[in-house]
């Protein structure tokens, strides 16, 4: 149980982190952005409730994918958006030339908004997705659509009061360290969440773990703490 005693050992410091009130705070300027100004919904709702986004998320995937949640709760169709948004991505992945046409943006304008139109309604997908989907080839953003599906899964995530936590290591975690893992991290997070732990193997960080969770990372790696120290012994020493 070593390795979760060293992450008991920093709760103190991941508690202060978590503790601001960027997890709860209505994410900034997604309707003032004049590339997010499109009203996702099919009609306006007589009485319009808000919605906190439940992660802060930065730069352009994250104020796409903040925008698309907020649309989505209003339209209380979360799960149905998620689903659609993620069959596109498994698409573009089986198919390179799409791939490639999302990312390219010598393709005219009128030629992307068209396309990502007729894919929709060959999907199936609701309005609220295909509108979303113009808004990005007007904007020349399907190139982040993937980017955006990772932070709006996160999103849903945390709406639904998961999180995913990503732990990297040198060698796979035996079953009973991540199992106290785990319950160290959902201790961190507090009562009503569930984490669940994707393992990942990199042996260039030479031995101990990384963990990120949100836009967070704890990084409790060897290689980290022999970079810290040898910057400290090329510091010069005053007598």
């Amino acid at each position: 149980m070593a390795m979760a005693g060293r992450i008991r050992s920093t709760l103190p410091h991941v508690r202060k982190a978590l503790s601001s009130d960027s997890r709860s705070a209505l994410y900034p300027a997604i309707i003032s952005n004049p590339e997010l100004s499109r009203n996702y919904a099919t009609a306006p709702a007589a009485k319009e409730k808000k919605v906190k986004v439940p992660v802060t998320m930065y730069g352009v995937s994250g104020n796409y994918a903040s925008a698309l949640y907020i649309a989505a709760v209003k339209a209380n169709a979360l799960e149905k958006v998620e689903s659609e948004i993620l069959d596109l991505i498994e698409a573009s992945k089986k198919s390179p030339k799409f791939s490639q046409f999302m990312k390219d943006l010598s393709v005219p304008t009128e030629t992307r908004v068209k396309a990502m139109s007729d894919i929709s309604s060959e999907a199936k997908f609701g309005e609220l997705t295909r509108n979303f989907l113009v808004v990005l080839a007007e904007n020349g953003r399907l190139k982040h659509v993937d980017a955006i599906a990772k932070r709006f899964a996160e999103l849903t995530m945390a709406h639904k009061g998961e999180l995913k936590a990503i732990v990297t290591t040198v060698i796979p975690i035996p079953p009973e360290e991540e199992k106290e893992l785990k319950e160290t991290l959902q201790e961190v997070m507090g009562k009503g969440k569930k984490v669940n732990i994707e393992q990942k193997i990199d042996p260039s960080i030479l031995g101990g773990l990384v963990i990120e969770f949100g836009q967070k990372v704890f990084d409790m790696s060897i290689r980290t703490r022999a970079r810290q120290m040898e910057r400290l012994l090329r510091e010069p020493i005053n007598f």
